[in-house]
């Protein structure tokens, strides 16, 4: 609900409860809010800097989530922005403290990086979540043991401690899809990440199994890509896309570097992965077809 404004003036979107999820999610929510209000006052990033003593490119972050909120920033913004109504402020004010919570893999900062503290933040909040994969298993149905294997790639040097942490980690991620309200993941596999044994053939083989058992959850979809398809629509790599119940939020296509990663929200390029995705599921095998095949690679193994 929203108190009627005179013609012209912005519109200002009051939420009404927190969303389902994460802070992040809810910063997300409340700085595209500000954006909306800066831009229907044509105020630019610096005039909304200088009122809160901060740069432009801050104002930048905050409109995208990636920072923490003051309450003292959001009110002057809001006062700049015009909503000076205290039952227009009030609801926007008090996202700000939801909106700075930890999330529970905060008690994984020494092993999380900043780059990959906001994806999980976002899984967290997702309604549907779509993978694409070329070489591993995705996060969320991956077995301890293969989990494991995978992680001393990327840390050969790990001690025990900290590749324990790491595994715990993903294996805390994994409560999501059996949580209340969970997404729905629908995970296209090509089968080269069934045929690469990481950790050895048994390690791999309960790998399997550990798909096939996702599969009985009513909210976990996978299809696999034969080597018979040959060349495919996402040869670029693999990609994951987010998607939210929220209807104040975009589409998000997570693409994972060595030690970054990029956020795609662009409606131009979230439609074209969207695109891809929807081709390849159209390549891939049935996912009726999938437990066969799974058997079938399990026993090849």
């Amino acid at each position: 609900m929203t108190t009627p404004r005179a013609a012209g003036e912005p519109a200002v979107p009051i939420p009404i409860a927190a969303p389902r999820g994460s802070s992040t999610v809810l910063r997300i929510m409340l700085g595209a809010q500000l954006r909306r209000l800066r831009e229907g006052r044509a105020i630019t990033l610096e005039e909304a800097g200088h009122s809160i003593r901060a740069s432009h490119s801050k104002i930048s972050r905050m409109e995208l989530g990636r920072v923490s909120f003051r309450v003292r920033d959001v009110a002057d913004l809001l006062t700049l922005y015009g909503v000076t109504d205290d039952d227009e402020r009030r609801p926007l004010l008090s996202l700000v403290e939801r909106a700075n919570q930890t999330g529970w893999w905060h008690n994984y900062n020494d092993v999380l990086p900043n780059w990959f503290e906001t994806y999980v933040g976002l899984e967290e909040s997702a309604s549907g979540i779509r993978n694409y994969e070329v070489q591993f298993v995705p996060g969320l149905l991956q077995s301890e043991d293969y989990a494991r294997a995978v992680i001393l790639l990327g840390f050969p040097a790990a001690s025990e401690e900290e590749l324990e942490r790491r595994v715990r980690l993903r294996m805390a991620r994994q409560r999501v899809l059996r949580g209340p309200e969970p997404p729905h993941l629908w995970a296209v596999l090509d089968e080269a990440v069934l045929r690469r044994p990481l950790g050895g053939a048994e390690v791999m083989r309960g790998q399997i199994d550990h798909i096939l058992a996702a599969l009985e959850l009513p909210n976990v979809t996978v299809q696999i890509v034969p080597f018979s398809v040959g060349g495919h629509a996402a040869a670029g790599g693999p990609f994951s896309i987010l998607r939210f119940a929220q209807p104040d939020l975009p589409d998000i296509v997570y693409l994972e570097q060595l030690t970054s990663a990029v956020y795609l929200e662009k409606r131009d390029e979230v439609e074209r992965y969207i695109e891809v995705m929807e081709r390849l599921c159209i390549e891939a095998e049935p996912a009726s077809r999938t437990p066969e095949i799974l058997r079938r690679i399990r026993d090849e193994i």
